[in-house]
């Protein structure tokens, strides 16, 4: 999709549950207030309608409930759950996973920051049972969307993250699909595979976990990369609308 500041990814399988899309290099999603405003304009809502989050690579989740998001004040947060179409819930990145989720039955949304930290922590798995619980979600109901971020080609972590993983719980199989090993290199941790497991472990239907297979490191032209640029790296943003 294209608008006025540059392109927006979408997903396919997700666009008639929610409204929703990916931002790009295009806009950096620092300070300029006015790149807010097109974000807003996009999604539908005024900009004070757009729920951000105080991201601390954690596995909270904020529940957003129709009526109750009058005060929104960016909770401490990785994950946020909707069924209010009067708001858009907003995750930025610059290399972590977002994911965007859609209840096609309920129409409740959620939107998820998953880096490595806040997946060893099971981020996904918490806002799907957060959707369940608030909701009344059935997992195998949800539509999901992994957006643009750390490939496993670039994704090399030291053996203090696999470490990491295994002292919170995470067994061997999982260690061993998700931190790919080649003779003379550093493991290189799978974030993609990593949150499709978690998702299908939380009832998420394999068929309906969609990945954008797009690595942010590799495509440092059309994605902002914290590894590619450091401190100075832009943010995009994943949004999502209800329906309904």
């Amino acid at each position: 999709m294209q608008v006025p500041t540059g392109p927006l990814l979408r997903n396919t399988a997700l666009e008639p549950f929610a409204n929703h899309f990916f931002t790009t290099a295009s806009l950096r999603l620092r300070e300029d207030e006015q790149e807010w405003h097109e974000v807003a304009r996009v999604a539908g809502v005024p900009t004070d309608r757009l729920l951000l989050l105080h991201q601390v690579h954690g596995r909270a989740v904020a529940v957003a409930s129709s009526g109750s998001t009058g005060q929104w004040s960016r909770p401490e947060a990785d994950a946020a759950v909707t069924d209010d179409p009067s708001v858009a819930l907003v995750v930025r990145v610059a290399d972590c996973a977002p994911i965007l989720l859609a209840d096609i039955t309920t129409g409740a949304v959620a939107a998820v920051h998953a880096g490595w930290r806040s997946t060893m922590h099971r981020i996904v798995g918490a806002a799907v049972t957060t959707m369940r619980t608030a909701f009344g979600t059935n997992p195998a109901d949800l539509v999901a969307a992994i957006g643009p971020s750390l490939g496993v080609c670039c994704g090399e972590m030291g053996e203090e993250v696999v470490e990491a993983f295994r002292d919170a719980g995470h067994d061997h199989a999982a260690l061993e699909a998700w931190f790919v090993r080649q003779p003379g290199r550093r493991p290189h941790f799978d974030l993609w595979r990593a949150n499709r497991d978690q998702l299908e472990q939380a009832g998420v239907p394999r068929s309906t976990i969609h990945v954008s297979g797009l690595c942010t490191r590799t495509h440092p032209d059309i994605f902002h990369s914290f590894r590619a640029a450091g401190p100075d790296a832009g943010r995009m943003a994943a949004v999502i609308r209800a329906n309904r």
